[in-house]
């Protein structure tokens, strides 16, 4: 009956041995974890500076921003008449034409930002959307010309004022209200792109942006 008595206790032993030999390390852990901490709070990243000069060196690095395209096609005529009135002719174009649409970012000054500490929310007014001038690809036009007889002069003086007249049109089918909803909502975009990361970097975090820009109709 001692013997009976004595093997729980003999059974146990091998379990204290397990567990004064995992303590150690529980202990190292447990102090590995507690200096981890410690160093992140000693060490965390802080902001630097403040966000609109964070914000304006971003915006200098660029300058002019190009932030959206569009490829138009204007259908134009023109007519020439000589001899005259003898002779007439004309010519129906399709020009493909590209326009793009760009923010002067050179503009954007600190009178243009506001910085809301406590909602982290960095509001920026954009200038209005510059429409370039088009980019006619002549290569690819498409000519339909009617006469009799169509001199070399009266073909050369067809094309070049179809080619103003497409440049012309071109600007006006750029400057619609949709695509120009569509550039400024790109603008908008890449500014919120532009800004967020180098944000982060100087360690303001996620910081929201509410961006506008001069001339887009007010929201209600």
């Amino acid at each position: 009956m001692d013997l009976d008595r004595l093997r729980p206790a003999q059974a146990s032993a091998p379990q204290r041995s397990l567990r004064l030999a995992v303590l150690p390390w529980l202990l190292f852990l447990a102090a590995a974890a507690l200096a981890v901490w410690l160093g992140w709070q000693l060490w965390r990243p802080e902001p630097i500076g403040d966000p609109l000069a964070t914000s304006l060196v971003a915006f200098d690095k660029q300058d002019r921003l190009t932030v959206f395209s569009a490829e138009l096609a204007p259908v134009v005529a023109s007519d020439d008449s000589r001899l005259f009135g003898l002779v007439t002719s004309r010519q129906v174009a399709v020009i493909p034409a590209r326009v793009d649409y760009a923010i002067d970012l050179g503009k954007v000054g600190r009178d243009r930002m506001r910085w809301d500490a406590a909602g982290k929310t960095l509001t920026v007014r954009l200038p209005a959307l510059e429409v370039t001038r088009p980019n006619l690809d002549e290569a690819r036009a498409q000519y339909l010309r009617e006469g009799v007889w169509i001199t070399r002069a009266a073909q050369d003086k067809l094309t070049r004022d179809n080619t103003k007249l497409a440049e012309r049109l071109a600007v006006e089918q750029a400057t619609n209200p949709v695509l120009m909803a569509l550039a400024r909502s790109a603008a908008k975009d890449a500014i919120r792109q532009n800004l967020a990361i180098p944000l982060q970097v100087a360690g303001f975090g996620d910081v929201k942006l509410a961006v506008s820009i001069d001339g887009e109709a007010a929201k209600p």
